[in-house]
């Protein structure tokens, strides 16, 4: 029952959330869901089962064969029944060594199936981080505008207010109302901006059309510092991320078949026996004693030997050696893609940091001259024009500093990724 629990436990754990889905919970159902990822783990069940197969190679088979037939003899003028019964088995006990290096090699496949898996779950979790922290990006934006849009309601409010006191003139009103319409515009684009980021994120979830889907406005953007220097950095990826290790077993597997196409160079050798009786009508023999008489056992061994095959084996050889020089190369570029991607995301990173430290400061300076601005506008001793011109100014270096902000978070949770370090931490 414990188990049982535990089993349904784990079930539900990868069903779409009946509320706002977090970043954890689109990671969780994209590893369970995820077609190409789906797809990569029957590959393993598939690997899996020619391990199998391998493995029985070292098993005798055993077959058997039943005949029934009539013969028509033109001199006796008569139809005559016969049948045969029989069994047969073999087994290898020698073939040079491959079945040994068959099954090591579907080993190393099967290892190498799983890390296929681990590797396309990590692609899927950086976009999936990417998309997500673009729809958090979007709504921070979008809570500045409506904060905006409730200091140009007010300002406006209070221009219509002084106009019918005489103390403004319209045209400064509707250049007021002019800023309010534009900021209106400018709150529904960042709100359309937010809903295509989240239609990108149901997307690369594949979840149906018809599911519903909501963001949590729970998560928060933790700043963090980097997890290790670069050449650290560099050196653990090297020694963990999933697609260099299966790099690494796939020079192994293709060493391996070096050794396979080698057996077809050296002797096989093969245990073979068979159990077989015969029965034909005839009326001066019952069917079992006739049975019995017929009945021999064979049992011998077999040797073959290769001498000549039009170099068929020679030229597998070759060829294995070739894909094992290839494999190496392959093994070589894996290695060098991921560093060249470490080193542009700890560029990113630090790029990402210096933009935000200068957009952090040049937002603390705009934001108090707007507020200036405002309080000056307040009681008319600031005019419209150079108002405008400083909340331009406020809104520009807003839209620096969200953006850098999130592009900082971004850049070192996929550099400590790389690392080994979850993107939800």
């Amino acid at each position: 029952m414990l188990m049982g629990a535990g089993s349904v436990s784990a079930q539900d754990s990868t069903k779409a959330p009946a509320g706002p889905w977090d970043l954890a919970a689109c990671l969780a159902y994209a590893r369970a869901h995820n077609i190409s990822i789906n797809s990569l783990r029957l590959t393993e069940r598939s690997t899996g089962q020619d391990l199998t197969l391998s493995k029985a190679a070292r098993y005798p088979n055993l077959g058997g064969s039943i005949s029934q037939g009539l013969t028509n003899y033109t001199s006796s003028g008569g139809l005559y029944a016969s049948s045969s019964y029989g069994i047969s088995s073999s087994v290898t006990l020698y073939n040079g060594g491959y079945i040994n290096n068959d099954i090591k090699q579907k080993q190393l496949s099967l290892k190498a199936a799983n890390l296929d898996v681990q590797a396309s779950q990590n692609d899927i979790t950086l976009q999936i981080t990417q998309a997500y922290l673009n729809i958090l990006l979007a709504r921070e934006n979008i809570v500045y505008l409506q904060d905006l849009i409730n200091t140009t309601q007010a300002q406006v409010t209070q221009g219509q207010q002084r106009m019918e006191a005489g103390t403004l003139a319209k045209k400064d009103l509707l250049e007021l109302q002019a800023v309010l319409a534009n900021d209106k515009y400018t709150l529904v684009t960042a709100q359309n901006t937010e809903r295509q980021n989240i239609l990108t994120l149901k997307q690369i979830l594949q979840l149906p059309t018809d599911t519903g889907f909501t963001v949590s406005g729970t998560d928060t953007l933790r700043t963090g510092a980097l997890a290790a220097p670069l050449a650290q950095a560099q050196q653990t990826a090297l020694d963990s991320r999933p697609e260099v290790k299966s790099s690494e077993l796939n020079v192994a597997i293709a060493q391996v078949d070096i050794e396979k196409a080698r057996a077809g160079l050296r002797p096989t050798l093969t245990l073979g026996g068979s159990l077989y009786t015969n029965y034909a009508k005839d009326p001066a023999y019952k069917y079992f004693p006739q049975l019995n008489n017929n009945f021999y056992q064979q049992l011998g061994l077999t040797l073959s030997i290769p001498i000549f095959d039009r170099k068929v084996t020679r030229t597998n050889v070759e060829k294995a050696r070739i894909q094992t020089e290839q494999a190496k190369l392959n093994l070589q570029n894996t290695k060098l893609v991921l560093t060249q991607a470490i080193e542009q995301a700890y560029l990113n990173v630090q790029n990402a940091q210096s933009q935000y430290a200068a957009a952090t400061e040049q937002m603390n300076y705009t934001n108090e001259a707007f507020r200036i601005a405002n309080e000056q506008l307040k009681i008319g001793v600031y005019n419209t024009v150079d108002y405008l011109q400083q909340k331009n100014l406020y809104i520009q270096a807003l839209q620096s500093y969200i953006q850098a902000k999130y592009a900082s978070e971004l850049y070192t949770r996929i550099y400590n990724f790389y690392t080994g370090i979850p993107v939800t931490q």
